[in-house]
């Protein structure tokens, strides 16, 4: 099995919410991208989608730098449908995907490619200076946390960039609408082009 196969076998195995056909179109996204680039993923849960844009990373000679605070979006909270009681801190009694971020990317062999960030994103967007080559949006889903993360994020991608947002559904009965809705305004704002996409997973490129 080559390095590439191993890694995305195991990134099928890592607790999150993304399906490994989705998983496969990141890779393929970040495998197309021009070699040495910088990338960034909002949101990083316990690191599948990291380990699926970090094999095309390696590949690529790129750098992921995955950004999460780690402590769960609204949805991931006590309650909720997608609360995890494995991942709470016995400390604080607050969610922590930290730990397990890290072991993901440490088991994986990928801990040089993919650098995580831990910070709210607004601020560390303010004083992140790099043009990113990639981005893929995949944090909070609420309406003020999903379009503040478009915002502050999507005019740091060069022309010719790769911009893909996760959770991308046009029946409101299937998820929540503001990353269909920030979607749209990245198309219809003629900045960007949809040339991919797998399930609720939409690639665009900056022109």
């Amino acid at each position: 099995m080559s390095r590439v196969e191993e890694l995305l076998s195991f990134a099928a195995t890592v607790k999150g919410f993304m399906p490994s056909d989705e998983g496969h179109a990141l890779f393929e996204t970040g495998r197309a991208q021009r070699r040495g680039g910088t990338w960034l993923e909002v949101g990083a849960w316990c690191g599948k989608s990291a380990v699926y844009l970090g094999a095309a990373a390696e590949e690529r000679g790129a750098v992921l730098y995955s950004l999460d605070h780690h402590h769960g979006s609204e949805e991931n909270q006590r309650g909720w449908e997608h609360f995890d009681e494995q991942l709470v801190d016995p400390v604080d009694g607050r969610l922590n995907t930290l730990p397990a971020w890290q072991h993901t990317i440490a088991s994986a062999g990928l801990e040089s490619v993919v650098l995580g960030v831990v910070g709210p994103s607004l601020v560390v967007a303010e004083h992140f200076d790099q043009p990113l080559d990639l981005l893929f949006i995949d944090g909070g889903h609420g309406d003020e946390v999903a379009w503040a993360d478009y915002r502050a994020w999507t005019p740091k991608v060069v022309r010719g960039g790769a911009l893909l947002i996760h959770d991308v559904f046009s029946d409101p009965a299937d998820g929540g609408r503001p990353p269909y809705e920030i979607y749209l305004d990245a198309v219809n704002s003629g900045e960007f082009t949809q040339h991919g996409g797998e399930g609720s997973l939409r690639v665009l490129t900056r022109h």
